[in-house]
């Protein structure tokens, strides 16, 4: 049994994970929110205070970090008896966290693949140009580490696994769709980082198809799909990092993922990647000042947190899988959808951050109650998706299915 958690981060979805922490502290014990800007940790603690979240007496508390700082890390989680570290802050600093749980013992949970600040898509599988090369050391301490354990990648990892396991004999195609159907009423704005945002878009698109990777370029490639709740939609071929685990997990010959996106995000986008705007690497300015582009661009754009209060509509993510099943060819729709006002009711935060905060404090809930305490290094469609999916359906993030027999919750 492991208790005690330390939230790393400050933005939306810590602010999620905060509450949701707090909501299940009977099981997960104290709670420490540290970032570089302890402000930013100190309202958060106000927001879980105000809306009266946590279940049962305990403490919550913030902290100033700079997670690039593996001493500093070590200490903190000493100081505050952290047994589960939940790393939400940059993809820059994960295996800065990563190796402070090494030091510790303490179980690390994150939701992103950990990125090179100088590097745009490097060569695939990305995980194996970072976190999988502490995969032996993870096994020989006996730490748990959960990799990418948002909502993709993460959940929808689990509903590849669930299908996978439970739905076919073979699979032959694993589709991940990810469309955000809300508004935030902004001229240009992300529903995340902005500098994580647009890496993602601008380096190549990496798919595994044929069991081999393909490139493309962004917005090259598209589906449309009429999808539950959000009706027909239009997403484009991105490369994401779920495909990269569940390609060399589960033996399934094609994996893609497919993003939403609006004619004018794609315009401005367009705009600002052909006018340099979007490099990561550093100019200099007439006056002799070093910049790089995307940052910013990224310091003149909303701050994703404060597109919530406004935030209406839904979203629907979830995995389109194809195979045979009893000799016969089956397709299954395994999904979940999100209202962007109920969650800033709850906890203050926008959908996308909702969706990506709730999941790995039910992995939290996992590794407590050692379900899912490991001892070594997982992705998420290693582990058994069912209680991780049926926690989900208690905790705001419900699963459907859809098939031949119809569309319908996902019960144990």
């Amino acid at each position: 049994m492991k208790k005690n958690v330390l939230i790393i981060g400050g933005g939306g979805v810590a602010r999620v994970v905060a509450h949701k922490c707090a909501q299940h502290n009977d099981t997960l014990g104290n709670i420490a929110i540290a970032s570089r800007s302890v402000t930013k940790c100190d309202d958060i603690v106000s927001s879980v205070l105000d809306k009266g979240s946590m279940k049962v007496e305990g403490r919550i508390q913030a902290f100033a970090l700079d997670a690039l700082d593996v001493t500093a890390t070590v200490k903190l989680i000493k100081e505050t008896e952290s047994e589960i570290v939940i790393n939400v802050g940059s993809a820059f600093i994960n295996m800065s966290v990563l190796e402070a749980c090494l030091e510790t013992g303490a179980a690390y949970l994150d939701t992103a693949i950990h990125e090179d600040p100088a590097k745009i898509c490097e060569t695939p599988p990305w995980y194996a140009n970072y976190e999988w090369k502490r995969r032996e050391l993870c096994k020989d301490k006996g730490v748990t580490a959960i990799l990418g354990v948002g909502f993709d990648p993460g959940v929808v990892n689990a509903y590849a696994a669930l299908a996978y396991n439970d739905y076919f004999d073979t699979v032959s195609d694993i589709d991940i769709i990810d469309i955000n159907a809300g508004s935030h009423g902004k001229y240009f704005a992300t529903n995340f980082d902005p500098e994580i945002n647009f890496r993602e878009f601008t380096g190549r698109v990496y798919s595994w198809q044929n069991r081999a990777w393909q490139e493309n370029k962004m917005f090259e490639i598209s589906r449309t799909d009429d999808l539950p709740v959000v009706g027909k939609q239009t997403a484009y071929m991105t490369g994401h990092d779920e495909v990269h685990s569940i390609s060399q997990n589960l033996d399934v010959p094609n994996v893609r993922f497919w993003m939403g996106f609006g004619e004018h995000y794609i315009n401005v986008f367009t705009v600002l990647n052909s006018l340099g705007l979007l490099s990561e690497q550093p100019v200099k300015t007439a006056e002799g000042l070093e910049v790089v582009p995307l940052k910013v661009v990224k310091a003149v754009l909303p701050d994703p947190y404060s597109l919530a209060p406004d935030y209406t509509g839904k979203t629907c993510i979830g995995d389109v899988v194809k195979g045979i099943k009893d000799g016969k060819e089956k397709e299954v729709f395994i999904y979940n959808v999100a209202d962007h006002k109920d969650a800033y009711n709850e906890v203050g935060s926008q959908g996308i951050s909702y969706t990506a905060g709730v999941p790995p404090v039910a992995a939290a809930i996992l590794v407590a109650n050692g379900t899912w305490d490991t001892k070594e290094m997982r992705n998420v469609e290693q582990l058994d998706p069912k209680p991780f999916l049926g926690l989900l359906n208690d905790m705001g993030l419900p699963t459907r299915i859809k098939d031949e027999n119809g569309d319908r919750p996902f019960t144990l």
